[in-house]
């Protein structure tokens, strides 16, 4: 018996000058459309970010057409496979910002730290003079992180320069290796710390994603899942789907066993933001929770 081949999934970025990006907006999201993709795709004067799915040739001719914008050549990206549309329709939208840090002086395209290739990163992150950082949400970390990197405890990556202000006395002497998802927000930190006079600043190259994809198991410093941004909720070694599940009402990862929680109602809470929400708020996710049960 023939079945469907698995959809591809692309997450993508690349900081370069983009002179118009109104003028790219349209063109692009017609040619998402018409390839049959799904995602979401953010322009910026910065840049380009974001992740797409659908089949594979239509994966390719979507990169090819931002590659061939000038400065695009060198887009990065990486890819996985999902059996169900991780994604429910497809979007192009514009920001001020490809991944809001809110700090003007930040130019990624000017300068990064130094790339670490996922082969060689585990000996970095065990040198005595390595301070290892998480750049990620808190909610992302508490499923999964390497071994001995340092949680900020931050909310969004908004907050990381305001941590990092208040913190960086604990890491003098030190040479600093941060990581993220997939590479774009280590692209902006590492820039902002340079900025900042950090000598050796170093980040890991393709993110937490192309590790996983990389490196084997039994060789892995990484503990956990690793949260991704659409309906598979996380991924594991070898890119293989998490045992996350999603809060409807916050966004925030499940495990299995926090189903069990008191706090957890399908659609409506969970234990993290139970005590974040009012009658009201409860009442519409019920509302909401029932239309989609209707539906399905």
């Amino acid at each position: 018996m023939l079945t469907d081949p698995p959809i591809t999934v692309a997450a993508l970025y690349r900081f370069a000058r983009l002179a118009d990006p109104a003028a790219r907006q349209g063109p692009l999201l017609d040619l998402c459309r018409a390839q049959g993709l799904c995602g979401t795709l953010l322009l910026a004067p910065e840049g380009v970010n974001g992740t797409i799915a659908g089949p594979r040739a239509g994966i390719t001719a979507v990169l090819d057409h931002i590659r061939a914008w000038p400065g695009f050549a060198g887009l990065d990206w990486k890819e996985s496979a999902a059996d169900a549309p991780p994604f429910g329709r497809m979007k192009v939208r514009l920001k001020a910002e490809i991944v809001t840090m809110g700090q003007p002086d930040v130019d990624p395209a000017a300068g990064t730290g130094h790339y670490v290739a996922p082969r060689d990163w585990n000996a970095l992150i065990a040198a005595p003079d390595v301070a290892v950082i998480d750049t990620r949400n808190d909610y992302e970390v508490q499923i999964g992180s390497f071994q001995g990197a340092i949680d900020p405890g931050t909310k969004s990556f908004r907050d990381f320069p305001a941590w990092w202000q208040a913190n960086a006395h604990r890491f003098a002497g030190k040479r600093i290796a941060m990581f993220c998802t997939g590479g774009i927000r280590c692209e902006k930190s590492t820039n902002y710390l340079i900025g900042q006079g950090v000598d050796q600043v170093y980040h890991l190259q393709g993110g937490i994603l192309k590790y996983l994809e990389e490196v084997p198991e039994e060789d892995s410093a990484w503990q956990g899942d690793c949260f991704v941004f659409d309906q598979r909720v996380s991924l594991t070694h070898g890119l293989a789907p998490g045992r996350h599940g999603l809060c409807h009402a916050c966004r925030r990862p499940l495990a299995p066993e926090d189903r069990a929680h008191p706090d957890y109602e399908e659609g409506v809470s969970c234990h993290r933001c139970a005590a974040e929400y009012g009658p009201e708020d409860r009442a519409r996710f019920r509302e909401r929770q029932r239309q989609f049960e209707r539906g399905a």
